[in-house]
């Protein structure tokens, strides 16, 4: 085991092993205290964002990364937007979504929820500025080309995902069920 010294039966962790737990721990300790702050997280995420886009531009490089950031985002989004169980998958097993709307309510349950999409969000774009540091990441591409083949993956990924969406029945944007507003007729 890495960091751990036996001393008569005992386990004692090296001073290293307990710097890096101590580290862990309270990193853990904030990014579970930023939960709720679902705004200013992803306040932050734009800034990073903003930070990382600016430093592609006047650098004037580092479009490879730029689109496999792009990618992984993209990718992502569609674990967001994705029900956690598949109604495709589901439907050969004879349970699936309610047919009707007067039928039980069940929550959207997202496959990546929106806690771990900013985290894995924020952290590529980390990841993708430190990289900008690196010359060996800036290899020559013609970027429009790039560009275009980014948009066309992404059009016909959310043609997809929103095709599914409609099959199905489902909104990942919904909040809760449906309230009853009453008889509008009065």
């Amino acid at each position: 085991m890495e960091g751990v010294e036996v001393d008569g039966g005992d386990a004692v962790l090296s001073p290293l092993a307990k710097w890096k737990d101590e580290i862990s721990r309270t990193f853990r300790y904030y990014l579970d205290r930023s939960a709720p702050y679902t705004f200013r997280r992803w306040l932050g995420t734009l800034t990073a964002a903003s930070i990382y886009m600016l430093r592609v531009y006047y650098g004037r490089g580092f479009y490879v990364i730029s689109y496999g950031v792009g990618t992984y985002i993209l990718n992502l989004l569609i674990g967001f937007l994705s029900p956690k169980v598949d109604p495709e998958l589901e439907a050969s097993e004879g349970a699936s979504l309610p047919p009707k709307d007067n039928d039980e309510f069940r929550p959207f349950v997202r496959r990546l929820p929106e806690f771990l999409f900013w985290y894995a969000t924020t952290k590529a774009f980390i990841v993708a500025f430190l990289m900008t540091f690196c010359s060996i990441f800036d290899v020559p591409v013609f970027w429009p080309i790039l560009l275009c083949y980014w948009i066309f993956l992404f059009v016909l990924t959310m043609k997809r995902q929103i095709t599914h969406m409609i099959r199905y029945k489902y909104d990942p944007f919904n909040i809760g069920k449906k309230k009853h507003t009453g008889n509008k007729s009065d």
